[in-house]
């Protein structure tokens, strides 16, 4: 994969999954925007943020929905799609005729995918849609990535990676970590196509045990399971992502809007305070608090982050504050990465 890396996923079930998804993802979350935060006071009350900040996260989620609502998406044929033995064929050839409609109209997102089916479910169906799916491309459009689920031997590692080979030497994959038995393989060099690792919050709370209302990414649960990818992980060019919210507003109301969003708005602090700096989002409504709450994190911090790299590379330092060569590397790498957010509409 490319240096840069997603904000979100934004997953969407193959049998819904057109041509004009993209377009009304943003339109969706453009109208909720206007209707619901059509300011930087509200924006500022909703998301709780200075004013000052609000006023330059605003415009910036208004051009975001406008040009670019979708960075990441995958068309889903596992547990968003379901079993369905007698369709799925269809639904193979019906995406691929929309991945295609949306290149050539210079629509198709960044990063694009498949979530086909785990092993642990049926092996052949995963495999089969896959193959049909990129046998139909006689051109296949760049960003192309395929999220492999519930990983629950190691062996599934590479044969899946194996079938990959066989359909393209440049193909990548994503893991999902949804169970504790796939955080013990979790290591360096796991496998060389192994470009993602996403965490996959209600397949394993369910799994531990965990009740209901408990099954949520701020659980410590959760937060163990992200430490311990992060730990695999932490020496390789491996990607991280973080999980969703499996909820939208309860009504048109206001009220209901903004509650959603703040629901999921601190959330995606969770997430970025913990060093996941990509989640999934599962519903148009989503998009708005991603944006806002990921621009108001990256806005925050910069210019103090910029003064402390700067102050370094003069062989200085910023008044109270005693840098470590440690700290500088990350405060560096978090300018890059706040520059390809922030600059990434």
């Amino acid at each position: 994969m490319s240096g840069w890396q997603p904000i979100h996923t934004v997953y969407v079930p193959a049998d819904r999954f057109t041509a004009a998804t993209v377009t009304t993802w943003g339109q969706e979350a453009l109208d909720l925007l206007h209707k619901h935060l059509p300011s930087p006071d509200e924006l500022a009350s909703v998301f709780d943020v200075p004013l000052d900040l609000a006023r330059a996260v605003h415009p910036r989620v208004v051009a975001k929905l406008t040009d670019e609502p979708i960075e990441d998406v995958r068309i889903d044929f596992e547990d968003g799609y379901g079993n369905r033995p007698d369709q799925e064929d269809d639904h193979v050839a019906a995406a691929v005729t929309a991945v295609q409609a949306l290149h050539d109209a210079g629509a198709l997102p960044r990063r694009w995918g498949l979530r086909v089916k785990s092993y642990a479910d049926d092996e052949d169906r995963s495999e089969r849609t896959l193959r049909l799916f990129l046998e139909s491309f006689e051109s296949l459009p760049p960003g192309f990535t395929v999220t492999f689920p519930k990983v629950l031997e190691e062996s599934y590692v590479p044969r899946f990676s194996s079938l990959l080979g066989s359909l393209g030497s440049e193909l990548t994959f994503e893991l999902q970590v949804e169970d504790p038995r796939t955080l013990p393989f979790l290591r360096p060099g796991l496998d060389p196509r192994l470009a993602a690792a996403h965490f996959g919050v209600f397949d394993y709370t369910a799994s531990l045990g965990l009740p209901p209302h408990e099954q949520r990414l701020d659980h410590p649960a959760c937060d163990h399971a992200r430490n311990l990818m992060q730990t695999a992980f932490s020496t390789t060019a491996v990607e991280l992502s973080d999980g969703s919210l499996a909820a939208s507003p309860a009504s048109d109301a206001s009220d209901d809007v903004h509650a959603l969003w703040v629901r999921h708005a601190a959330l995606v602090r969770h997430s970025l305070s913990n060093g996941f700096y990509q989640g999934w989002d599962m519903h148009p409504s989503h998009l708005v608090s991603r944006f806002a709450t990921v621009y108001a994190f990256h806005l925050a911090t910069y210019p103090s982050y910029r003064e402390r790299v700067d102050a370094w590379e003069a062989q200085s330092q910023v008044a109270g504050i005693m840098d470590e060569p440690a700290t500088v590397k990350t405060l560096a790498a978090a300018l890059r990465r706040a520059d390809g957010a922030l600059g990434s509409r």
